[in-house]
């Protein structure tokens, strides 16, 4: 995501160095207590803000005054940190302790994958000569960007939780379970969470997760994940080879609990592929019904000939529409 997997090796060489820099020509500096990403110039933070802040019920971050916390952790180790724009350029301070080189360069990436930094949009945006709705979206929204997931555990769980219930008791569910499960540090007053492991998830039984709510269903679905990914039988780095659209999205239907939706949803959260498209999706129906002034959702038909010029974005698009919904 973000950085091609052949590029980590040169990124990792200069870590030792004040900057870095990517293939694109846009990198960071490293000021030991916090970071400067150079930022594409159509990246707008504020338009991400408005997509990580559409709930109050969400427990793995927080914004304050337009500004992002979030807890990380790298081989075990927490990095506390926080985001803001500066004079053009994402800046990411170290919270409570300064972290060691290594570790400053991991959030550096991570930050750089989080917001899609490595994708060029030029294409995208040529889109809109040729397509009056995506014309429309990016007039409003012209410099959003996918918000990744770095945890493919944590996406996929995410979105089986979601499925066929409302977004907020989505949040409550979510809520509930890394609360209870998930790792968490005190600082300033405020908690922050990590996403529960593997590890653990994997060694509750099914009433466990009943007590909070879930269906018998979505507790089954999320151990017998945690327990895929814990005994190895699924990798990140595994998926992460798989370049292929079509191969990737059989491979993770093949997963108990995970239809055509939590694939793309999965795909498009946390991969560098975009053609993901949930075309199915609640959201995008209502969207495009919004959109169109529609009297009733378009049909299955009806958005697959929307779409024909949609090819190699669909993940964009997905995310545009997603993002009109909270207007």
């Amino acid at each position: 995501m973000g950085y091609e997997i052949e590029q980590n090796k040169t990124v990792e060489n200069k870590c030792c160095k004040e900057s870095a820099q990517n293939a694109l020509g846009v990198g960071w500096k490293d000021y030991e207590k916090y970071l400067e990403i150079d930022v594409p110039e159509d990246f707008d933070f504020e338009q991400c803000m408005v997509y990580l802040g559409r709930s109050d019920a969400e427990i793995l971050h927080r914004i304050v005054e337009g500004e992002f916390y979030k807890l990380l952790n790298f081989d075990g180790v927490n990095v506390l940190i926080k985001i803001a724009m500066k004079l053009k350029k994402l800046r990411i301070t170290f919270l409570k302790k300064i972290s060691p080189k290594r570790l400053r360069l991991r959030t550096a990436k991570y930050v750089w994958d989080m917001f899609d930094l490595g994708t060029d949009l030029t294409t995208f945006y040529k889109l809109a000569e040729v397509d009056l709705i995506i014309k429309l979206l990016i007039d409003k929204y012209k410099g959003l960007r996918i918000v990744k997931i770095d945890d493919i555990f944590e996406a996929i769980c995410w979105a089986i939780i979601g499925q066929q219930i409302n977004l907020k008791f989505a949040y409550t569910l979510k809520k509930r379970l890394v609360e209870s499960y998930g790792e968490r540090i005190e600082y300033r007053n405020s908690e922050y969470f990590l996403f529960p492991v593997p590890i653990v998830i994997s060694k509750l039984e099914v009433e466990d997760l009943k007590q909070l709510q879930f269906t018998t269903r979505k507790a089954e679905y999320i151990i017998g994940v945690a327990k895929l990914f814990e005994d190895g039988t699924i990798t990140k780095k595994e998926l992460m080879l798989e370049k292929n659209y079509e191969k990737l999205k059989q491979r993770l239907i093949q997963i108990r609990g995970v239809g055509n939706w939590t694939a793309d949803y999965a795909i498009l959260k946390c991969f560098d592929i975009k053609e993901a498209f949930p075309i199915a999706d609640v959201g995008i129906h209502n969207a495009l019904k919004g959109i169109l002034e529609l009297e009733e959702k378009p049909s299955l038909e009806e958005i697959e000939k929307l779409s024909k010029n949609w090819n190699g974005w669909q993940a964009y698009i997905t995310f545009y529409l997603w993002r009109w919904l909270y207007e």
